[in-house]
């Protein structure tokens, strides 16, 4: 089987990579299963804290390889079994790491709707956005309807949403579409630099606001604001709290270790 997905580690990052160049990076049914399952290695590698995915060629995505996922499109759900995990968070269990996305070149389609999935996106300046779902007579099914509105809102959602139109990175950026937009020789410095600033924080003080965040937009305020106090009396006895408390008095940097 070919690896249309690269993994390396560094420190405590796992940098996952598309790798079908030839065909733009268009995912079929195998490069699904292929990221999916290097995300769940990330989930339960306990050395790996974040990851960040990016592209290897001149682009990000095509998007969908739809020649080859349509005439399979009813087992979908197949794709993100217990081995794996969804990298568009639709089906199956969440991520409790933070992933972030890097993007040059052309991002279309289920490549937009992963990084809605994600947690931080930068972009190269030489990016550009398309969700042409609505020129094939299909729509994003990849959780992009409803990210796209919660992110940007819903008129600027339906103005790419319903007409395909392209986005540049610096109108992506003003939408909130991406959180960074940086030279193109700069885009992994960046996003492996951010990467690893996350992955030297504690990490089940991260998983736990990223739980939080997401019971907030899935569940309401109120159902996540339940779970607020449970949660921070369960963080304060763990010993990364207790090493932190103790770097503050000792005036040197906390080492956590997800304890």
């Amino acid at each position: 089987m070919s690896t249309l997905v690269t993994e390396e580690t560094e420190g405590f990052v796992r940098k996952i990579g598309l790798n079908r160049p030839e065909k733009r990076n268009a995912m079929n049914i195998a490069f699904i299963e292929q990221l999916s399952a290097a995300l769940a290695r990330a989930e339960a590698d306990e050395h790996v804290r974040a990851s960040v995915i990016f592209a290897h060629g001149p682009m990000f995505t095509a998007g969908l390889d739809l020649m080859d996922v349509f005439p399979r499109l009813g087992d979908a759900q197949t794709l993100f079994s217990s081995a794996g995990i969804d990298p568009w968070a639709t089906h199956g269990p969440a991520r409790t790491k933070p992933l972030i996305i890097a993007v040059h070149g052309k991002c279309l389609t289920l490549g937009i709707e992963l990084m809605l999935a994600a947690d931080i996106t930068v972009a190269s300046e030489d990016a550009t956005f398309e969700q042409i779902e609505i020129d094939r007579g299909i729509f994003p099914f990849g959780g992009g309807t409803a990210r796209w509105v919660r992110t940007m809102g819903w008129g600027n959602a339906m103005q790419y949403l319903l007409t395909g139109d392209a986005l540049d990175a610096r109108e992506a950026h003003r939408l909130g579409l991406v959180q960074r937009v940086v030279s193109r020789e700069a885009l992994m410095d960046t996003a492996m630099g951010l990467a690893a600033r996350i992955a030297s924080k504690a990490p089940l003080a991260i998983q736990a606001t990223l739980e939080s965040a997401r019971a907030a937009v899935l569940e309401g305020e109120r159902a996540a604001a339940a779970k607020l106090l449970p949660a921070i009396q369960q963080l304060a006895t763990t010993e990364d709290a207790q090493e932190a408390i103790s770097a503050f008095f000792e005036k040197r940097p906390p080492t956590f270790r997800g304890r």
